[in-house]
């Protein structure tokens, strides 16, 4: 048996409006949900069983996958009442899991995007028989994050919260491998951090925590820029997926989408179901979801556009988003970095 747990609780409030309505990891990228992303990881690995960790807007998770099958998984689903963390809403998924006591059970998060090699991890947490296996990866600049050291055999030694003179450039890229009795050992029903309590409590009683290194496609997919960024990665063949439809070239044009022969779509741009862009605009590095629309002469750069959204003709939209139904007005520019709410105009009437 070989299962996996992804958790898909938080609210995705860095990435609002887009996660208004729709739990962040169903937004598409690259054109289909980004779980499916997950799904596809884990089956290249083995892995067939996936038991989905819910919280917010829990219902709408069966209703994008139903049991899996359509998938080649099979899909369990487990809501918390409320909110766990990552170890409770591990803990809170055990009574669940098919593995035995010494199986490996992988973790995912539900906004990690990774090209790391998932079947090797779990191929060296059997070979090592550790009690968790994380992956990590290195980074130039560690002080954004807490840092996670290891010795000469992979051994992590520490846990370390952000420092101005990181230790290591080594941070934890947010997918684990669990022997089965870790899982239960956690403190049912009740709030718990595996990075600032599981963890250093495993290392503090001796137990064998590694750490698999790997230096492949890593992006936490929870800023909208960072959002908009893995969606044309994956379209351009920057990190591969086998979810991704089949496309020509960097762009990806999703059935019942229109486009003008004169507009210009590339850097890996998705245009969704139903999408219109019209003539001579430019939309580049962009994610234009399902029913929204681009104006005659409209530039849309490295943006995000929810559903049915609207860029009218000769507006300029960079580094933005606009939430579903949202307008930006014809000619206007708002400046980088605007977020304009579902069904707000830019500018404000």
């Amino acid at each position: 048996m070989s299962e996996a747990v992804v958790l898909v609780g938080g609210k995705g409030t860095r990435l609002r409006p887009l996660t208004a309505s729709t739990p962040k990891p169903l937004l598409p990228v690259a054109g289909v949900p980004f779980l499916q992303h997950q799904f596809a990881l884990a089956r290249a690995a083995g892995i067939t069983r996936i038991v989905l960790a819910t919280s917010y807007r829990a219902e709408l998770f069966e209703d994008a996958f139903g049991d899996g099958r359509e998938l080649g998984v099979e899909l369990v689903y487990v809501t918390e009442d409320e909110p766990l963390g990552t170890g409770g809403g591990i803990r809170n998924v055990a009574d669940v899991l098919q593995s035995g006591p010494g199986d490996p059970v992988t973790i995912l998060n539900g906004d990690i995007l990774s090209g790391h090699d998932l079947r090797a991890q779990l191929a060296a947490h059997r070979a090592t028989g550790a009690a968790v296996t994380l992956h990590l990866v290195e980074v130039d600049d560690a002080r954004a994050f807490g840092c996670v050291p290891t010795d000469d055999d992979g051994r992590v030694t520490a846990f370390l919260e952000k420092m101005p003179e990181p230790v290591s450039h080594q941070i934890n890229a947010g997918c684990y491998v669990f022997d089965r009795a870790v899982i239960d050992s956690i403190a049912p029903g009740r709030r718990v951090s595996v990075e600032r309590e599981t963890f250093p409590e495993l290392l503090a009683s001796g137990a064998d925590v590694r750490g698999f290194v790997e230096t492949a496609y890593w992006l936490d997919l929870g800023t909208p820029e960072a959002y908009v960024r893995g969606s044309a990665d994956l379209v351009s063949g920057v990190i591969a997926s086998p979810a991704v439809p089949a496309h020509d070239g960097d762009s990806l044009f999703l059935p019942g989408a229109v486009v003008d022969p004169t507009a210009v779509i590339r850097g890996g741009t998705v245009i969704g179901r139903g999408a219109v862009v019209g003539a001579g605009a430019v939309v580049d590095g962009s994610v234009v979801q399902d029913g929204a629309s681009v104006g005659a002469g409209a530039r849309v750069v490295a943006s995000a556009l929810g559903r049915d959204a609207h860029v009218a003709a000769g507006a300029v939209v960079e580094s933005c988003v606009v939430g579903d139904r949202g307008a930006v007005d014809v000619d206007q520019r708002p400046p980088p970095s605007t977020r304009i709410g579902c069904d707000e105009r830019y500018p404000a009437s």
